[in-house]
């Protein structure tokens, strides 16, 4: 990987949207929504109180929920697309 986020931003690999309902019915590509739930990649340094460095509650691994609109898309040379986010855009951990 080489994007490294900076202070407090994470990077996330969004989770594939689901290509079925629960009751099996097909959705097709243009009623997906958006996903709200990925897996961390990188994280930075952490955010900055004052002199201090406060390391994030988050580490590499963790699956989050974060916000429908949250972050920023990129994609990188191999296409794979990933968000950033701030920390406070996560929602809470999955376990």
């Amino acid at each position: 990987m080489s994007i490294q986020p900076l202070g407090d931003r994470l990077l996330v690999e969004p989770l594939e949207a689901e290509e079925k309902t629960k009751g099996g019915i097909v959705i097709p590509d243009t009623a997906k929504e958006k996903p709200q739930e990925g897996k961390i990649v990188a994280v930075g340094s952490g955010r900055r109180e004052g002199e201090k460095v406060v390391p994030l509650e988050v580490k590499v691994g963790d699956k989050v929920l974060y916000g429908k609109y949250s972050g920023t898309e990129i994609s990188d040379k191999d296409g794979s697309k990933y968000l950033i986010l701030r920390e406070d855009d996560i929602l809470a951990i999955i376990k």
